[in-house]
Formats: C-alpha cells, sequence, structure tokens
C-alpha cells in the first residue's frame, strides 16, 4: 500500500508573513478577492489587517463575515451566494477553523456546482475540480485547517456535525504569522491548542500512521506540550511556537486521518455548542483509556515528547499511566473541564451521540474497534 502526503502549494512562517498575502493573490492573476472572516475579528481589527493589505496592493476585494463557530450548512450557501455575487476569482480566509472550512465548502461547490447540496460533501465527495484558489490565514493554533484536506460543518436540523475529506479542498497557500494570533483570549488558545495536541496523538496512534507522519506527530506534541501552558498566560513567544506545532500536527492527521475522541466530540459541538477544541480535550483520556489495550504501546513515545520524567526505563503499563497522567496535568493546568456534565450533557442523549460518533468520518481511523456500547459507555464514564 504507498502512503500519500499532501501539502500546500506554499507556505508562509513568521512575523510579517501576512505581507506575502497580496504578491500571491496577483501572481496567481486574480482579480477579486472574497475575504472570508468572522465579524469578532473585523470588529477587533484583525481581519483588517489583510483588508488593508489587499487595498494598499490595489486589489478589489469583498468582505463576507457572517461565519460562526461550528459553521453550518447556511453559512456555506449564503457564502457561496457572495462569493458568485462579488465575482470573486480567489478568496483569502482569516480566521480559526470556522473560517478556513466555510471557505474550503464555498471554494468546492463555486468549481463543483453539482455539489451544491451541502450535505453531498460529507464524506470522502468525488469532486472533479480543485476548488477556487484559498489562502488560509489562521489566527488560532488549534485547527490546522490551514494545510488539512478536511472540513467539518454542521446541520442544525439533523444536530450533526458531518466531516468532508477532499483532496481538491486544501488551501494553496497557507500563511502562518504569529502576529495574527496575539490577541487570542486565554479560553480560545486553551482549547484550539489542546486541539491540536489531539490531532498529534491521535495522528499518531491512528491506523493509517507511518515514519513521515509519526516525525511530524511526534514533533508536535513536543512543541505543543512545552509551549500551551504559556501560551494560554499570553506568551507572544509561545504563541508562536504553538502556530508551528498546531501546523506540523496538521501535516501529519490530515494525511492519516484521526480517532475517536474526534468523532466523539463532533456530536458534543453540534448538539450542545461546546466548543470543538474543549470537547475533544475533556475526551482525549477518557479515549485514550479505552484504546491503551491496542496501541498503548505508543503511548510511551508520547510520554518521552511530553518529557516525561524516568519514562524510558518503565515498562508498557507504567508508561502508558505517566503519560496519561501527563496529558491530564496539561488539560488541567489550562483550565479545562475534566467532565462533559457540567457542560450540559445529558445521559438521556447519550444514545444519539454515540450514533452520530459511529456514523462520523473519523471513527474508522481508530486503532481499535470500537462498538456502539463502547462509545456510550466512553461518554458515561466522562460524564
Amino acid at each position: 500500500m504507498a502512503n500519500r502526503i499532501m501539502l500546500n502549494q506554499t507556505s508562509y512562517f513568521g512575523k510579517g508573513a501576512i505581507n506575502e498575502i497580496a504578491a500571491e493573490v496577483k501572481n496567481r492573476g486574480a482579480k477579486k478577492v472574497l475575504l472570508v472572516t468572522d465579524e469578532s475579528l473585523v470588529k477587533f481589527k484583525v481581519a483588517t489587517k489583510i483588508a488593508d493589505i489587499l487595498a494598499a496592493a490595489k486589489i478589489d476585494y469583498e468582505i463576507y463575515d457572517r461565519i460562526k463557530p461550528n459553521p453550518t450548512i447556511e453559512n456555506v450557501k449564503d457564502g457561496v451566494e457572495a462569493c458568485k455575487k462579488a465575482g470573486a476569482d480567489i478568496i483569502v480566509a482569516v480566521g480559526g477553523g470556522s473560517a478556513i472550512d466555510t471557505s474550503k465548502a464555498i471554494g468546492i461547490i463555486i468549481t463543483n456546482p453539482e455539489f451544491a447540496d451541502v450535505r453531498s460533501l460529507e464524506g470522502v465527495a468525488p469532486t472533479k475540480k480543485p476548488c477556487l484558489p484559498i489562502i488560509a490565514v489562521s489566527t488560532t493554533s488549534g485547527t490546522a485547517a490551514e494545510v488539512t484536506i478536511n472540513y467539518v460543518i454542521t446541520d442544525t436540523e439533523k444536530n450533526r456535525k458531518f466531516v468532508c475529506v477532499d483532496p481538491h479542498d486544501i488551501p494553496v497557500v497557507a500563511v502562518v504569522d504569529p502576529d495574527m494570533v496575539a490577541s487570542m483570549p486565554a479560553g480560545l488558545a486553551a482549547s484550539t491548542g489542546m486541539d491540536a495536541l489531539v490531532h498529534a496523538i491521535e495522528g499518531y496512534i491512528t491506523k493509517g500512521a507511518w515514519e513521515m507522519t509519526d516525525m511530524m506527530h511526534l514533533k508536535a506534541i513536543e512543541i505543543i506540550s512545552h509551549w500551551l501552558p504559556k501560551s494560554v498566560k499570553g506568551d507572544i513567544e509561545a504563541r508562536e511556537k504553538m502556530a508551528l506545532g498546531q501546523y506540523i500536527a496538521g501535516m501529519g492527521f490530515s494525511n492519516v486521518g484521526l480517532g475517536i475522541v474526534h468523532s466523539m466530540a463532533h456530536p458534543l459541538s453540534a448538539l450542545y455548542d461546546i466548543p470543538h477544541g474543549k470537547a475533544c480535550a475533556m475526551l482525549l483520556v477518557p479515549v485514550l483509556k479505552y484504546n491503551a489495550s491496542v496501541a498503548g504501546g505508543r503511548y510511551k513515545e508520547i510520554g518521552k515528547a511530553m518529557g516525561v520524567p524516568g519514562i524510558e526505563t518503565m515498562d508498557r503499563n507504567a508508561a502508558v499511566n505517566a503519560t496519561l497522567d501527563a496529558i491530564q496535568a496539561l488539560a488541567d493546568e489550562v483550565g479545562i473541564p475534566r467532565k462533559i456534565g457540567p457542560e450540559g450533557v445529558k445521559e438521556s442523549d447519550i444514545d444519539f451521540l454515540a450514533d452520530s460518533a459511529m456514523a462520523d468520518a473519523c471513527t474508522p481511523g481508530n486503532p481499535r474497534e470500537p462498538s456502539k456500547a463502547d462509545i456510550v459507555d466512553i461518554y458515561k464514564s466522562a460524564l
């Protein structure tokens, strides 16, 4: 079996990276930009940094800023209409996973109009053409949406999220500029940072993991576990390190998939509007306990990357427990709740949540094949 690696055509890292956007737009011969973002990033003059760069370069643009957390089918449809109305031939997505994921769906539908029914994009959609070119500018350090071939959309009618996997949706340019994440509030830095850690850990133990992605995931775990607490406190150097760490994690998991932490987190966000990263973080340790019987042999390397003292000489069981303790301690340090019940999750909803998780596109990548009863038990253990 051949292992495939897909990454952006071009990526820029470091302070001032956003200044490369105008040249990238012009070099691609684009005439009109749709700037996709959300109202808060406009209000707090984060997205306007990009608008100012476009204006200074005399590049015509329009702003679509109706993106919501956990973006919906309606967000996508509205964005498609905004893109058509603007006559845009390139998208600049500014934000976290919500803005970039919405841009992917917009871009795919513009070039593949037979998929105008957004639900038809679920899973691995057989689109024929690359999406409208996307330049993705990350403002959070967690989702890595700027480098992945995945996006997630919320179906409010059915109270569920669905995952779309499409090599045609990867942004042509990724811009990772620490100045764009400097103003993140502490809670957002914590939840998105833990999401990045989940990406790295799930990617490392998923069924599709191999040497190249192992290298990416272990380095990401090392960076994230060291710098996340400082990032949450607002340290600028830490924000820069986290921006890099989450991108490296994205390089890996986009190519090998994830597992049931994400499968189980998606319906929590859809039904209770719990932020995605927070939902993932609360489920990480319970799921790792479940997966330990199959994947526990890899936990020692995770612990080593996290700097767990003495783990080199521990036997398998001790290393598993030490690694789980280190992950939980990190989650506690950055303020992630341990239980989902206080977040509004009801035991009466668990059957529905489990059905949604079993149907999720991330489930097949889990190292241990779960039954619905297993998923139910994990949810209950996390209540």
